[in-house]
């Protein structure tokens, strides 16, 4: 089964929204469902400098923002267990603490989502953050984090 462009790109939006709602709760301290609230009402169907935002998946949105919320211990031993010797999840800069937590959700709870749309997806977050070595870091993460839960 193949998901449709439109739908498929929504969920890209949805997965980068995911990683900064992320990113504001560990920040800011503001709750799953607050922060959820907020990208309803006011981040979601609205514009860059006049231009659209593309439309979100915002059921999915929730699903993986709530869902690492509520197995994030889980969440986060599965990460710790793929970095290097002598890392520790908190010494990791935040956004990528956000993007390692949402793949690992879709790649423990979701598997109607091949793992390669997962780890694809979430490298070409980490560009879009990052431009240096990070993509790279969050692929090679992603791929043994993804051969331990599906495993």
């Amino acid at each position: 089964m193949s998901i449709a462009p439109k739908k498929r790109q929504a969920r890209s939006v949805a997965r980068l929204a995911a990683v900064q709602a992320l990113y504001q709760m560990e920040v800011s301290g503001a709750g799953a469902e607050i922060v959820v609230r907020e990208f309803s009402d006011h981040r979601f169907d609205g514009d860059i400098e006049g231009q659209p935002l593309a439309e979100a998946d915002e059921a999915f949105f929730g699903e993986i923002v709530r869902g690492v919320v509520g197995d994030q211990a889980t969440i986060d031993k599965a990460i710790a267990r793929r970095l290097a010797q002598g890392w520790r999840l908190e010494r990791i800069d935040a956004t990528l603490r956000a993007i390692f937590r949402a793949a690992t959700f879709e790649l423990s709870r979701r598997s109607d989502v091949p793992v390669e749309v997962v780890i694809d997806e979430y490298v070409e977050i980490a560009k879009s953050f990052f431009d240096g070595p990070e993509a790279g870091f969050v692929n090679g993460a992603l791929d043994a984090i993804a051969r331990d839960e599906r495993a």
